[in-house]
This record gives structure tokens, C-alpha cells and sequence, in this order.
């Protein structure tokens, strides 16, 4: 018996079905939306034998966003949410530069080391301390993370005394404004973090576990899963990548600003999350969708200044157009809108009699 034909309208639906579908439509829209203000926006020149353009500058800036986004995405699949991540960039890039700014040979690659896995144990304490609010103490994870939230920009002004601690480290500078091969180093960075998260995730029973966790904790405790374990897992895991975020953000500047570094990084990670298709109540994730909602929202950014959007208005652009992404993701939404004209047409044929049903009853005398 032969297999009938895929037509192309069902290849179609296939297609819009797909959960990266929707993201990935949106984020072409809105680099089209530049070309009219911005002709040369796909442009990738060559200077100083570095790649150089629009594209790549998405890429640059939209690096520490993408860590951050990736280490929510797994904190949002056990059905949490660490809003402290801004604030851990902030401590990160802090301490990393206060001891760098102390040495007598910035330069000196030792030194900048020791910096860097001091900034990023802190930062992995940071999200220990979540994980333990939230796995043991049984505090919500909104509630738990708020406390690093608030006080960790406090903690990072006491670092830097409240003052912009610049240095002057080529080494350092390299992690979120150099360049090697022709690219920018973070994106080299953004890569292995990605990819071995991916590895980690899906080749590995650990994705399955996050996502149990996520969909039933209790449920996933009694059949042996350590829940509690997973979910401080998952918020070290977090705090890591925002730490990383934040030795790229102060590097990319040459310094700690305790009061502004990540700010408000932690709503356009979730948003980048939720755009991705990742559900805010936990269990199934995705990597590769929230990579992409992290480029729509730096893309998002870049698009507000290029076509000139008032200062004052841009928040509101930003969150009309994320809107609008989040309903058309949404099947009840899109069947309500797009399939509205469809429904009522034709009627569904009456399932055929069976054997059973075609056959008289039989009446028991008594």
C-alpha cells in the first residue's frame, strides 16, 4: 500500500507548528525592518583584519544576553526563576576588576586569572545560595532570588566603593572586546558555553531530569529523582553563565560599574526565554529557541535606534513588539485569528459503522 503524498499546504502547517518557527520569522522581519534606513545593514567588511557590520555587532552585543537567557532557560525549566542574574553580573565584573585594578602589571596573565575565578566562585556561590532558598529552604524561587536582587547591587557598590573602577588589562580586554580568527572573541565564548550545554542536556539523561523536575517535583522525588539536587544544580549553573556574562560586560568597557552593570539584563533574559518557547510553568526547554530569542531582542534593540524611535517611547515599542511575538506563538491565539474563517465550512464525516454496532442486539428472554 502506498504512502500518500505530503501536499504542500500540510508541509506548510508542518512547518508553522514548529516551535522555532515563529522566533526565527520575527527575528528576519525585524533585520529587514533596518535595510530602508540602513542599506548597507547586511554589509560584513574587513579592517584591520577584523570582520566588522551590523550582523556582527548584533552577535557582539547580544553575547552576554545569550548567557544569561541560557542560564535561565534551565532555571525556568524546573519551574523557578532567578531574578538575581543582573545583579550578579554587577558583583562578577566588580570583583574581577577591583583586584585587577590592584596589581602592579595589569597585563600580567596570572593576575587576570586568579580575577576571573574570583569574580566566577563568587558568582557560583551567589546561585548556590538561590538554589539552597529554593530546594531546601522551600522559599519561591521569585521571592529567594529577589534578595540577591536588591542586595547584591549593594554588595557591588561596596566593592567598588561606589565609584567606576577602570583598568587598563589587554588580557582581560580581550574576553568581550578583542578579536581572534576575525571575530570577536565572545561569540567564541557564547559557542562552547552553548554547545556544551546542548551536550549536557541532550546527550546526556540530564535534560530528561530537568524537565521531570520541572513538570512534577514531587512526583520525580518519589520515583527516585534528586529534585533538590537538580534544581541548586540548575541555579549554580545560572549564576555561572551570568558571571561569565559579567567578565564580558566590564571587559568590553575596561570597567565595573556596580550600579548599572546587567541592569535589568534579568527581564530581557526571561523575555528571550519565553520567546524561545519555553513555558514559565516548567518541564519542556529550549536551547537553540532561546539563542534565538536572545538575537530578536538585541536585534529588537538595534532596530529601535536605527529607525529612530524616541528614547522616551523605546520601552514601549520593545514591549509591543514582544507582545506581539508571544500571541503569535500562541496556538489558541492563532487558531482564533488565522483559522476563524476556516472553521464551519465542511463538517467532519460520521465515523463508519462498526461490525459491532451494524449488528441487531439480541433481546435475553427471562
Amino acid at each position: 500500500m502506498s504512502t500518500p503524498a505530503v501536499t504542500t499546504p500540510s508541509r506548510w502547517r508542518a512547518l508553522t507548528h514548529h516551535h522555532l518557527f515563529w522566533p526565527v520569522a520575527v527575528l528576519i522581519a525585524l533585520l529587514l525592518v533596518n535595510v530602508p534606513f540602513t542599506p548597507d545593514f547586511f554589509a560584513i567588511r574587513m579592517a584591520n583584519g577584523h570582520l566588522y557590520g551590523s550582523l556582527v555587532s548584533i552577535v557582539l552585543f547580544g553575547s552576554p544576553l545569550i548567557l544569561v537567557a541560557v542560564g535561565m532557560t534551565l532555571v525556568i525549566a524546573t519551574g523557578g526563576i532567578d531574578l538575581s542574574v543582573g545583579a550578579v553580573v554587577a558583583i562578577t565584573g566588580a570583583l574581577t576588576c577591583s583586584y585587577i585594578s590592584d596589581q602592579a602589571d595589569q597585563n600580567a596573565l596570572a593576575g587576570v586569572f586568579l580575577a576571573m575565578g574570583i569574580g566566577l566562585v563568587a558568582a557560583v556561590l551567589c546561585g548556590l545560595w538561590n538554589g539552597f532558598l529554593v530546594a531546601r529552604m522551600g522559599i519561591q524561587p521569585i521571592i529567594a532570588t529577589l534578595i540577591i536582587m536588591v542586595a547584591g547591587r549593594g554588595v557591588a557598590q561596596l566593592i567598588t566603593d561606589g565609584q567606576i573602577i577602570t583598568i587598563n588589562s589587554e588580557p582581560y580586554k580581550l574576553i568581550g572586546g578583542g578579536y581572534w580568527l576575525t571575530l570577536p572573541f565572545s561569540i567564541f565564548v557564547v559557542a562552547a558555553v552553548v554547545a556544551v550545554t546542548v551536550a549536557l542536556t541532550r546527550r546526556t539523561a540530564l535534560g530528561l531530569l530537568v524537565e521531570s523536575v520541572g513538570g512534577n517535583a514531587e512526583a520525580s522525588r518519589l520515583v527516585g529523582i534528586r529534585s533538590r539536587r537538580i534544581k541548586i544544580m540548575v541555579y549554580m549553573f545560572c549564576a555561572l553563565c551570568a558571571g561569565i556574562a559579567g567578565l564580558m560586560i566590564s571587559s568590553n568597557t575596561s570597567a565595573a560599574d556596580g550600579n548599572n552593570a546587567g541592569l535589568w539584563i534579568e527581564l530581557d533574559a526571561i523575555l528571550a526565554v519565553v520567546i524561545g518557547g519555553t513555558s514559565l510553568l516548567g518541564g519542556r526547554f529550549s536551547i537553540g529557541g532561546t539563542v534565538i530569542g536572545a538575537l530578536v531582542i538585541q536585534t529588537l534593540t538595534t532596530t529601535i535606534y536605527t529607525i529612530g524611535v524616541p528614547t522616551q517611547t523605546n520601552l514601549v515599542f520593545k514591549a509591543v513588539v514582544v507582545i506581539v511575538v508571544c500571541l503569535l506563538q500562541s496556538p489558541k491565539f492563532r487558531a482564533k485569528v488565522f483559522g476563524a474563517k476556516g472553521r464551519g465550512k465542511t463538517a467532519a464525516p460520521a465515523a463508519p459503522a462498526t461490525p459491532a454496532d451494524a449488528a441487531p442486539k439480541m433481546e435475553v428472554s427471562r
